[in-house]
């Protein structure tokens, strides 16, 4: 298994911003370094790329869920730090797809699995995940399918 190039850009990320005193940014990083380090221990192995790309895209659907939660109690100051968490996490993610080209994906996806009913949409979405994980919305691509198939 090849180590993660990823990882090694957000150590040395980490590193930069620790010589730059920039405390925003460390902070951030340090608990993406936590989250990455934490399942290293647990499934007691080194972590590749896809690893961490399954870390960050669950580390940027909570900053989603928790910015939206502090815009609508109106806590601005913590909305703008998941915002910046969210900006800083997108960074290390593969460029996310255009819209046609998501549509064009799901299309082939649903030839491919021979899908024609909204009970084979598992299928479907098991498909399209390595395709689209870190570069899409997996909940909106979830929603492109279903209405797809009904």
């Amino acid at each position: 298994m090849m180590a993660s190039t990823t990882k090694f850009q957000l150590q040395e990320a980490v590193k930069d911003a620790m010589r730059a005193r920039d405390k925003q940014k460390l902070g951030a990083l340090r608990l993406i370094m936590a989250e990455i380090k934490r399942k290293e221990v647990d499934e007691r192995c080194e972590v590749d790329d896809e690893a961490v790309l399954t870390i960050l895209t669950k580390m940027l659907k909570q900053r989603r869920d928790s910015f939206s939660q502090y815009e609508a109690a109106g806590r601005q100051d913590l909305a703008d730090q998941e915002q910046f968490e969210l900006d800083l996490i997108a960074e290390y993610l593969p460029k996310a797809l255009s819209e046609s080209e998501i549509s064009d994906l799901i299309v082939e996806a649903i030839t491919e699995t021979g899908a024609t009913a909204i009970k084979q949409m598992g299928q479907v979405m098991a498909h399209l995940k390595p395709k689209l994980q870190g570069r899409a919305d997996m909940g909106q691509v979830g929603a492109q399918v279903k209405q797809k198939l009904s």
